[in-house]
């Protein structure tokens, strides 16, 4: 009782009296290939450009570009490719002094199609790869308690020694005070089985205090039949999971979260909060009104360039609001903002907006 108690906290803004970073970020990074041959068959792609990808990273991006100051613990390979990441990071101004090299793996790397508006066919290379060796002792080693949010990705869990590394992570995040930000990130194809997301999504749930997801993926974290799943044209970071996600964010909060973010694509995002008893959305100075329990946050419609990424840019704006205090709908609000920038561009963190680019890119649709 008293940890359901805790999680229905009214408190959007974590006001830790001695933190040195807005944000810590576990999980993966790679090198993204992206063709350059923008609605050609993967087949007919002739060139690539190379940027900077995987989830928690180009959340510490996104987060560094609006102004925050994020840290990331990530592991890369003794190689030119870990250089290329670490150059890049080191330039955009995220703490890598948490980031290791793993001798023996290598870092891994994404290759991506682009065939606007619904074709984005993702092909992942992570066997033998250095950031799912994260081990308890780099846990250890890394800022928990001196950071506001501890964010994780659900791939971290699809493999030990990553799997325990970032459950402990987030023990000790609750521990120091530091709040948990669980981004769901169903990736099918990293998962011996389906139906394990579920089991170990639903542990990690236990220690989370926001939950982030698309429809598919908050369906995926309650999955009990792999015939739920549809995947098309390779579409990885994409799949479709049939389910009732009432039904499974009911569940979901029941586990602990104070808070599940349902990412919506071009709709926006819907809040869901643990208590009849919320802040109202639009006041970041935490009121309480007796309002539902769910709100929808409008989207920005924009024509679509490349999906992959926006989720991320989504996640990082909502991050940087949450942390500065701007409630729940204003929070979102920014998130979709940057989800919408991202998905008119080529690539994802090379394409973060600038907090002076997010509101200029808002003035025409009446701002946040």
């Amino acid at each position: 009782m008293a940890r359901q108690t805790q999680n229905c906290e009214l408190e959007t803004k974590n006001r830790k009296p001695e933190t040195l970073y807005d944000s810590l970020h576990m999980g993966r990074s790679s090198i993204d290939l992206y063709s350059n041959d923008v609605g050609a068959p993967f087949t007919d792609i002739k060139s690539f450009a190379a940027y900077v990808g995987g989830s928690p990273t180009n959340i510490s991006v996104g987060m560094r570009r609006l102004g925050g100051k994020p840290a990331l613990l990530t592991a890369l390979g003794q190689d030119p490719v870990g250089d290329f990441l670490l150059n890049f990071l080191e330039k955009e101004g995220v703490e890598t002094k948490y980031i290791l090299r793993k001798p023996g793996h290598r870092t891994s790397a994404v290759i991506l199609g682009i065939e606007p508006p619904d074709k984005f066919p993702l092909v992942y290379y992570r066997d033998n790869c250095a950031d799912i060796e994260l081990t308890i002792d780099d846990v250890l080693a890394a800022p928990f308690a001196k950071s506001r949010v501890f964010q994780f990705a659900g791939t971290n869990l699809s493999r030990e020694p990553s799997r325990s590394a970032t459950l402990f992570g987030a023990e000790v995040a609750r521990q120091a005070g530091t709040e948990v930000v669980f981004d769901i990130d169903f990736r099918p194809d990293q998962w011996h089985d389906p139906r394990a997301f579920g089991v170990t999504a639903r542990c990690a749930f236990r220690l989370t205090d926001i939950a982030i997801g698309t429809e598919d993926e908050i369906n995926a974290a309650m999955l009990t039949d792999p015939a739920q799943i549809t995947l098309t044209h390779s579409q990885v970071s994409d799949t479709k999971v049939k389910g009732d996600t009432e039904e499974a964010i009911a569940k979901i909060l029941a586990l602990g979260p104070k808070a599940v973010i349902q990412k919506r694509g071009e709709q926006g995002a819907r809040v869901h909060l643990c208590s009849q008893e919320i802040q109202n959305p639009r006041s970041p100075e935490h009121s309480s009104d007796k309002i539902q329990n769910s709100f929808d946050v409008p989207g920005f419609p924009v024509e679509i360039y490349n999906i992959l990424g926006a989720g991320d840019a989504f996640g990082a704006g909502f991050l940087y609001g949450y942390v500065n205090g701007r409630g729940w709908y204003e929070s979102c609000r920014i998130g979709n903002a940057c989800g919408a920038i991202v998905v008119t561009k080529h690539g994802c963190a090379n394409f973060m907006p600038t907090y002076k680019e997010l509101m200029e890119f808002v003035k025409p649709y009446g701002g946040l």
